[in-house]
């Protein structure tokens, strides 16, 4: 045969498989009724298991026997994909806890952040909340978590990803680790400077102290110089010590602010590597609550070690025309060598296709926990 009698047998039998599937799909529809009518479980995976060595055995040559094991598990993730979507429009989508809210209430609440003044937790916090907010600081992050379980505070600041160095990976399970919410996020234009004593000259410095995010936001600059550079756990703490210790030997990597209230000299900055350095915070608070409008979700969850599992688990996105913006995969410390990922997705509580994914989801993957459900600024 030549190449065009060629593609038309391949066009008649592309003909048969769709009208095949097609019948397939309507026999799903009759799978879906019955367990909505016995109450079984969408999810069989010894039965999927046992379909894809059946029709591996029917194929001849290790390529064909891979390629039709891929073909029948997309196909059955399509078909899950499906019975969720008709379970979930007859029963409703899963309840997750949430009430809206038009507005978020912050009027007469209280703030936290971790650090000091100057540092860019508290930046952020006066941006998202204003000048006259009720803020405040603690020592640590989790410290921030502990206060809002305790009602101690209304709202925290938590810093979660930077434009340049990446996700701040330990705040990751702290969100895991208490069950706080989070109602909204703000991104910050972070400015790193060089900040020196009163009476000192870029060539004094012998030492730098900062934040590990901020020197590596900053290291192009810092590394062009023979200076030690120890970490800090927050960078308007390494400006308060510049400014107590007096030592015109040593400098600190923070922002304007933070120069501004501890009394510091510009020796150099912005020094950021990266001109456009951005760092996205999100606003914590204990109930769970979403405002109108809102159009971000965030989960985690946890999935079996085996080939496959993430790919099928992203399906409830693909296939219900939900945009993924982010994934972060962090170990499982239970687990050596079993990771859990944090997702975020578009879409709004209230949308079919979001319920429909977040069904799927709540049904094949492990400890699932939709703890995040946001929108940015007020």
């Amino acid at each position: 045969m030549d190449l065009l009698e060629i593609r038309g047998r391949l066009d008649q039998i592309d003909t048969q498989i769709e009208k095949l599937f097609e019948e397939r799909m309507r026999l799903c529809s009759e799978v879906a009724e019955y367990k909505i009518a016995t109450g079984k479980a969408v999810y069989d995976a010894e039965r999927e298991k046992q379909k894809i060595e059946s029709v591996q055995a029917m194929a001849e040559g290790e390529f064909n026997k891979q390629a039709v094991a891929e073909l029948f598990l997309q196909m059955m993730t399509l078909s899950r994909r499906y019975q969720y979507q008709t379970i979930a429009g007859r029963v409703g989508g899963p309840d997750l806890g949430f009430h809206k809210v038009e507005k978020l209430e912050t009027a007469g609440k209280r703030v936290v952040f971790q650090g000091l003044e100057g540092a860019y937790g508290h930046a952020a916090a006066l941006q998202f909340f204003g000048k006259d907010a009720d803020i405040h600081h603690v020592r640590r992050f989790e410290d921030m978590m502990v206060e809002i379980q305790e009602g101690k505070a209304d709202f925290a600041v938590l810093p979660i990803e930077n434009s340049s160095a990446g996700a701040v990976t330990d705040n990751y399970d702290l969100l895991l680790k208490y069950d706080n919410v989070i109602v909204a996020e703000t991104f910050l234009p972070v400015h790193h400077y060089l900040l020196g004593t009163p009476d000192a000259e870029l060539s004094d410095v012998k030492r730098v102290f900062a934040h590990p995010q901020a020197l590596m936001q900053s290291s192009d600059f810092l590394n062009q110089h023979d200076w030690q550079q120890l970490s800090m756990e927050n960078n308007a703490v390494a400006a308060q010590k510049v400014r107590d210790e007096k030592d015109p030997s040593q400098a600190a990597v923070a922002g304007e602010v933070a120069g501004e209230i501890y009394g510091l000299k510009k020796l150099a900055g912005p020094i950021n590597n990266c001109p456009d350095n951005t760092t996205r915070f999100l606003i914590l608070a204990k109930d769970r609550v979403y405002q109108a409008g809102a159009e971000k979700i965030s989960l985690c969850f946890e999935l079996p070690h085996r080939s496959g599992t993430l790919y099928s688990m992203l399906g409830n996105f693909i296939f219900n025309d939900v945009n993924m913006r982010m994934i972060e995969s962090r170990p499982i410390p239970e687990e050596s060598w079993q990771y859990r990922f944090f997702v975020d997705i578009e879409g709004n509580l209230e949308d079919a296709g979001v319920q429909n994914a977040l069904y799927g989801i709540m049904r094949e993957a492990k400890n699932v926990k939709i703890f995040l459900y946001r929108t940015s600024g007020l």
